[in-house]
C-alpha cells in the first residue's frame, strides 16, 4: 500500500485540528468524500504517520516524512506564471522572513488573487482546503518550501514545521 498525496494532506489536517473530526467532516474540509478519507487514513496509518484508532498524527514520524521524504515521494511540479494562492516562501509564515524579489510561488487557482510562478499543490483539493483553514494553509506552504525551496527557505520551513508539528494535539 503506497502513500498518496491526499494521505499527507489528511495527516497535515489532523495535525492542526484540536478535536478529531469525523470522516465526513474531514471530507468536507479537504474536498474529499468520506470513503476517500477512510482510505487515506488507512494508508497514512500503514505508513506510520497517523494512529488509526485515535486519528491523531504521530508527530515525530510526520515531521520526519515531511522534512526528509516528501520532496522525493511527491516532487514539486512548477508551471508558468498564473493567478493563484500564495505558497512556499510567498505565503505566511515565511513571507515576512524571505524577501527575494522574485515572482511569488502560487498554487494555480482561478479564485486566487496573486499572480506568480505556478507550483502545483500536493493534491488538487489543497487550495480549497487551505482557503477553509488558514493553519492548514500555513503547513502546506511550509511543506512546499521544503519540497521546492532553496536551502535558506527549506531551513526556515523545517524549523517552523518542527515547532508547529510538535504542538499538534496528541
Amino acid at each position: 500500500m503506497s502513500l498518496r498525496p491526499q494521505d499527507l494532506l489528511l495527516a497535515l489536517k489532523l495535525a492542526v485540528v484540536p478535536e478529531v473530526p469525523s470522516l465526513a467532516e474531514l471530507g468536507v474540509a479537504l474536498g474529499l468524500s468520506a470513503s476517500q478519507c477512510h482510505a487515506a487514513l488507512k494508508r497514512a496509518a500503514a505508513a506510520g504517520l497517523v494512529d488509526a484508532k485515535s486519528r491523531r498524527v504521530r508527530q515525530a514520524a510526520l515531521l520526519e516524512f515531511v522534512v526528509h521524504a516528501a520532496k522525493y515521494v511527491f516532487p514539486p511540479r512548477r508551471g508558468p506564471l498564473t493567478r493563484g494562492i500564495p505558497t512556499a516562501h510567498s505565503a505566511p509564515p515565511l513571507r515576512e522572513s524571505i524577501s527575494n524579489g522574485e515572482s511569488p510561488c502560487v498554487w494555480p487557482d482561478p479564485e486566487g488573487d496573486v499572480r506568480g510562478e505556478a507550483l502545483h499543490p500536493i493534491y488538487k483539493t489543497a487550495p480549497l482546503a487551505a482557503r477553509r483553514d488558514p493553519a492548514l494553509h500555513e503547513l502546506l506552504a511550509l511543506l512546499d518550501a521544503v519540497r521546492a525551496g532553496r536551502a535558506r527557505e527549506r531551513n526556515l520551513a523545517v524549523a517552523e514545521l518542527e515547532r508547529r508539528i510538535a504542538l499538534a494535539p496528541i
